[in-house]
């Protein structure tokens, strides 16, 4: 296994510090991208990367960018969900690069849901 420079020591503890103030209420947002077969193959990697992108351009530290599997919607993709502190998520589907930019600017840090977008809001689990 490769040794870790320190620069991706800062980057590791970055990240869980993001992790941690959204776990505990202090973070803005977490924005979960499908990368499943399904989500990759439809373009999810320019997604994540235009997400990032953003997130660096715009120097933002309380939002927190994760992965998962695909969510059953296939057609849907490429999909991410966006979820704020105290708010319903919200599912975002058949995104492009500009798109998930109009989402982070409206959505993530404004706090408005971009209707035209979204597929759906709230969790599909019972609490």
């Amino acid at each position: 296994m490769p040794k870790l420079t320190p620069e991706e020591l800062d980057k590791l503890r970055q990240r869980a510090r993001q992790a941690m103030s959204l776990r505990e209420g202090t973070g803005k947002a977490r924005i979960v991208v499908h990368m499943g077969t399904c989500g990759i193959a439809a373009g999810a990697r320019e997604i994540l990367g235009a997400l990032l992108d953003e997130i660096s351009r715009q120097q933002v530290e309380d939002v927190v960018v994760t992965s998962s599997g695909c969510a059953g919607l296939c057609s849907h993709e490429p999909m991410v969900t966006v979820e704020r502190a105290g708010e319903a998520p919200v599912k975002y589907v058949h995104l492009t690069p500009e798109k998930i930019r109009k989402i982070f600017a409206d959505h993530v840090l404004k706090g408005r849901i971009v209707a035209e977008y979204a597929l759906a809001v709230g969790s599909e689990r019972q609490h």
